[in-house]
């Protein structure tokens, strides 16, 4: 089943790409030229978003750098662990929100120091799949966009970290 699921997962981005310029072939559209305006366009959206993304990463090194995440787990340390979860999570959600890179960095150490076998790594990896990198995201895109009115954008990316934070907890505990 493995062997099926790997040899599909190889011809699945050729088979696709192969289908988009098929279809265009059919439909009689310039493939090429559709392909370069397109490609230009993202070249656009990069450099547009470009200052917004370096904004984020300082000040997710500052904030790493400055010993401010390990300060805001320490504050958080006592009303964690009665949830029964580990202080060192707290920088991860707070980093996460704002870069999934950053948040990497953050889970090699967490794996370093504890083992991604541990319920600390379980909760970690779990975690880092359930949740958004939410300033980013709406940074970005609703920068892209030019979307100015968010309206509950923001309640509901929140609400839905809280829920996968949750959903980790509860699950990395299931199965330890």
């Amino acid at each position: 089943m493995a062997a099926v699921l790997s040899n599909i997962s190889n011809i699945i981005i050729p088979v696709i790409i192969f289908y988009i310029v098929a279809y265009g072939i059919m439909a009689r559209t310039n493939v090429y030229e559709d392909f370069i305006k397109g490609a230009e366009d993202g070249f656009h959206t990069v450099v547009r978003i470009m200052p917004t993304l370096i904004g984020l990463m300082v000040a997710v090194g500052v904030l790493r750098a400055s010993g401010f995440l390990d300060f805001i787990g320490g504050l958080f340390a006592g009303m964690t662990e009665k949830m029964g979860f580990s202080s060192e999570l707290i920088p991860l959600i707070l980093i996460k929100m704002f870069s999934s890179s950053a948040a990497t960095g953050l889970v090699l150490d967490i794996f370093k120091n504890h083992g991604p076998d541990s319920l600390i790594g379980l909760t970690t990896s779990i975690m880092m799949s359930c949740t958004e990198t939410i300033f980013y995201t709406m940074s970005v895109y609703f920068l892209a966009a030019k979307v100015t009115k968010t309206r509950f954008t923001l309640a509901g990316a929140l609400l839905s970290t809280f829920a996968g934070v949750a959903a980790s907890i509860v699950l990395a505990g299931m199965m330890v």
